[in-house]
C-alpha cells in the first residue's frame, strides 16, 4: 500500500517544532523522539541568534554535537577535558564539532542574525547549562572552589533552572587565536565537491576529511530542479536530513512492505531508519539543498543502479517475477551515481 500525504512518521517540520526557548534573544526549537518517535540515534534542533545574543555555556550529557552555520557570524569556544580550550569564528556554510560532555558557546558577534542546524548522536540529548549548575551548590562549596569567601557568591542570584540564550554586555569579545583553523571546526561548503554531477553535486563532512568525526558525519547535498537522489539504502547507518532550501518529494519502503510517500519542503526534517530503501527527487524549479546526518563518520550506501548490474539477466528476471525478454536494458553501474537526471516527467 502506498500512502501519499503532507506528513508520515518519518517527517516533521523542525521550523514547527518543539519550542526550547524563544525570546527577543533568538529562538531554539528541536525534534527528538519525543516528537517524531521514529528517531533512533540521531534528532536535530534550530537555534536563532539575534545580534548580541548567544546560546550559554552548556554540554551535552549523552551525545556529541554536529552543527552547521546557515547564516551569521559568531563565536564559538569549547572547553574540552584536560583544560583544552578552543575558541573559533564560524560564518555560514562552516561547521562544529563538540563531544558529549564538552563545555560550548555560541555568541553571534555580527550585525545580522546568525542561524545554526544542529544535529546529535542521540535521539533524546540531555543538555546541563553552566549557570544552573552553579544553583546546584551552596555558597560555601563555591566559595571553597574559587577559593573566594562564601559572600562572594551570595550576591549572585542562583537557580538550577538554566537560561539558554542570554544577552552579552558590551562588545564581543574576540581573541586573536579565534581567526586561526581548529580541529573542532570545518568548512564544508569550500570543499570542492566530492561528487559532481550534471543535475547537482555533494559535498562531505566525515572522518576522511574532518578526523575529529567518530560516530556522526554529514553531506550537503544539493540537486537541479531536473535532478533525482536514485533509490538507495545505508547499509549500516541511519539518515537525518533537514531541507535548508527547496521542495521535493520522498519515498520511503518499511520493511512490511508498506510505503510512504510525502513532499518536502523548506524547514522540515526527516529520519530513515539503517538500511531502508528510500528516493529523493526535485519537485520545484529551484535547486534544493539538504543537509542530511548519519550516525557514522563514513557512511555507505548501495544504489539501485549498481545492485541491477551485479546479477545476471536470469536472475532478476526470477526476481522481478517476469520474463526474461521483458527485462529493460539495465545499463552495466559498477558504480552508483548518487545523482541521476530525470528524463521522465514526474508522476
Amino acid at each position: 500500500m502506498t500512502t501519499t500525504q503532507a506528513r508520515s512518521v518519518h517527517t516533521a517540520s523542525l521550523l514547527d517544532g518543539e519550542i526550547v526557548e524563544e525570546s527577543d534573544l533568538g529562538s531554539m526549537r528541536r525534534v527528538t523522539a519525543d516528537n517524531l518517535p521514529i528517531l533512533n540515534r540521531l534528532s536535530i534542533k534550530r537555534v536563532l541568534l539575534n545580534p548580541g545574543a548567544m546560546r550559554t555555556p552548556h554540554w551535552h550529557a549523552n551525545a556529541n554535537e554536529l552543527t552547521y552555520c546557515v547564516s551569521g557570524t559568531a563565536l564559538v569556544s569549547i572547553l574540552d577535558s584536560g583544560s583544552k580550550f578552543s575558541t573559533f569564528i564560524v560564518t555560514a556554510g562552516q561547521m562544529f564539532h563538540a563531544e558529549s560532555g564538552s563545555l560550548h558557546h555560541i555568541e553571534n558577534i555580527g550585525d545580522d542574525v546568525a542561524e545554526f542546524i544542529i544535529a546529535f548522536r542521540n535521539e533524546l540529548p540531555e543538555d546541563f547549562g553552566f549557570g544552573a549548575t552553579l544553583g546546584a551548590f551552596s555558597d560555601a562549596v563555591l566559595g571553597n572552589t574559587y577559593d573566594l569567601p562564601s559572600a562572594d557568591f551570595a550576591k549572585i542570584r542562583r537557580s538550577t533552572r538554566d537560561h539558554k540564550l542570554a544577552a552579552r554586555i558590551g562588545d564581543p569579545v574576540v581573541p586573536a587565536a579565534a581567526h586561526f583553523n581548529d580541529p573542532h571546526k570545518f568548512d564544508v561548503e569550500a570543499q570542492s565537491p566530492g561528487l559532481n554531477y550534471v543535475s547537482g553535486n555533494a559535498r562531505f563532512a566525515r572522518d576522511q576529511f574532518w578526523p575529529i568525526l567518530k560516530d556522526i558525519s554529514m553531506y550537503s547535498l544539493r540537486v537541479t530542479e531536473n535532478g533525482m537522489r536514485e533509490p538507495h539504502w545505508h547499509p549500516v547507518t541511519a539518515e537525518m536530513g533537514y531541507v535548508n532550501h527547496g521542495d521535493a518529494r520522498m519515498t520511503i519502503m518499511n520493511p512490511d512492505g508498506t510505503l510512504d510517500t510525502w513532499n518536502l519542503t523548506t524547514g522540515d526534517m526527516y529520519f530513515i531508519p539503517r538500511a531502508y530503501p528510500h528516493h529523493i527527487e526535485n519537485t520545484g524549479t529551484d535547486p534544493w539543498h539538504f543537509l542530511i546526518f548519519f550516525d557514522q563518520p563514513f557512511p555507505a550506501d548501495i544504489g539501485y543502479r549498481a545492485s541491477a548490474s551485479a546479477y545476471s539477466r536470469e536472475v532478476l528476471a526470477a526476481t522481478f517475477g517476469t520474463h526474461i525478454d521483458d527485462l529493460p536494458q539495465f545499463p552495466f553501474t559498477p558504480a552508483d551515481p548518487l545523482i541521476v537526471t530525470r528524463t521522465n516527467p514526474l508522476d
